[in-house]
C-alpha cells in the first residue's frame, strides 16, 4: 500500500533504488543515508519516514568503485511490485553501457511514469542522481520538462533528450545548471530564502529571484491536503500525470535533492535535522512547475 493512501498513521514511505552494474557509489549512498535516517519525530528513533528497497540485475550489484550491494529484488520482481513504491531513485554512473544497450533501469522508469499517468491520485516521485538523468532522458520521461545532471554531462543530456524528442512527442527538455531541478512540485514551505527549499522558479525575470506565495502547509499535513479533489484534477492535467520528477546534479548534489524530498514528504524540520546530523550544508535547487501556486 502506498504511504500516500494512509498518511494519517505516518507509515514509512516506500522507496526503491534502481541499481545497475557500475552505478556510482555516492549517487546511491548519499541519498540512501539521508532517506534511511529521516524521522517523522526527531525524538522517536522508531518513527522512520522511509522504507528502502533495492533492485538490480543480480542478487549482488557492484558499483564503479567496487562496492557490492545486496539487491532485495531483480528487475522482474521490481516491475511486479512497482505500485508499492512512492519514490523511485535512479543513481548514475556507468551510463554509456546502459545507454548503448537501452538496458535497465529504462523499462522500470517507463513503467513507473506510465503507472502515475494511469493513476494520478497517488503522489509519486521519480528521482535521478547525477548521470541517472541520462536514463530518464532515454526513457522519454523528460520531454517537456526541465532537468539537470553532472556539469560534465550537460551537453550529453541535451543530445539524449533531443534524440528522445525526435522519437517521441517532439517536446524539448530544458537542461538547467542547478544543484537539483523539481518538476510538478507539491507544497511550498515558508517564504524566506533561508527557510524555503522550494523558492526558485525558472520563470523569474532577469535579475530577479522568483518567490511563490507559500501555502504554508508542512509534512504530513501537505500529504493529507494533497488528496483534495481539486489537487488530483490539477495533478492529472500535468505532464506524466503529475509525477514529481526530481533530477540532481553530480554526486553530492544528490544529497541536496534528497534533503528536498524529506522536506516535501515529511517536514522541513526533518530535513534540517538530517542536514545538521550529517554536518552537511544544504544547497537549494529550483522548482520549475507546481500544482499549488
Amino acid at each position: 500500500m502506498s504511504a500516500i493512501q494512509d498518511d494519517s498513521k505516518n507509515e514509512p514511505i516506500g522507496v526503491l533504488f534502481a541499481l545497475h552494474k557500475g552505478f556510482d557509489t555516492l549517487d546511491f549512498t548519499g541519498p540512501y543515508e539521508v532517506l534511511a535516517s529521516a524521522l517523522h519525530d526527531s525524538k522517536n528513533p522508531d518513527s522512520k519516514a522511509f522504507k528502502i528497497s533495492t533492485a538490480g540485475d543480480d542478487s549482488a550489484v557492484t558499483s564503479a568503485q567496487g562496492l557490492t550491494v545486496r539487491a532485495d529484488m531483480d528487475w522482474e520482481d521490481a516491475l511486479d511490485r512497482l505500485d508499492e513504491f512512492d519514490v523511485l531513485v535512479v543513481p548514475g554512473g556507468g551510463s554509456d553501457a546502459v545507454l548503448r544497450a537501452n538496458a535497465q533501469p529504462q523499462a522500470l522508469v517507463k513503467a513507473y511514469a506510465e503507472m502515475q499517468q494511469q493513476d494520478p491520485s497517488h503522489e509519486r516521485t521519480l528521482f535521478s542522481v547525477c548521470t541517472g538523468a541520462l536514463f530518464l532522458a532515454q526513457a522519454g520521461v523528460l520531454q517537456g520538462l526541465a532537468a539537470t545532471t553532472h556539469p560534465d554531462f550537460y551537453t550529453k543530456l541535451e543530445i539524449v533528450c533531443a534524440e528522445a524528442a525526435r522519437g517521441g512527442r517532439g517536446e524539448r527538455t530544458d537542461v538547467m545548471e542547478e544543484r537539483y531541478v523539481v518538476n510538478n512540485a507539491r507544497f511550498e514551505l515558508g517564504e524566506n530564502w533561508d527557510e524555503n527549499p522550494f523558492i526558485m522558479d525558472r520563470k523569474a525575470k532577469a535579475g530577479e529571484t522568483a518567490r511563490r506565495k507559500s501555502a504554508a502547509r508542512k509534512g504530513s499535513d501537505a500529504w493529507r491536503m494533497s488528496r483534495r479533489r481539486e489537487s488530483v484534477v490539477k495533478r492529472a492535467a500535468l505532464p506524466l500525470g503529475g509525477l514529481r520528477v526530481l533530477t540532481s546534479g553530480g554526486v553530492t548534489a544528490g544529497i541536496d535533492a534528497a534533503l528536498y524530498l524529506v522536506a516535501a514528504l515529511v517536514s522541513f524540520e526533518a530535513a534540517l535535522e538530517r542536514a545538521r546530523v550529517l554536518q552537511f550544508s544544504w544547497s537549494k535547487g529550483v522548482t520549475v512547475e507546481g500544482i499549488d501556486v
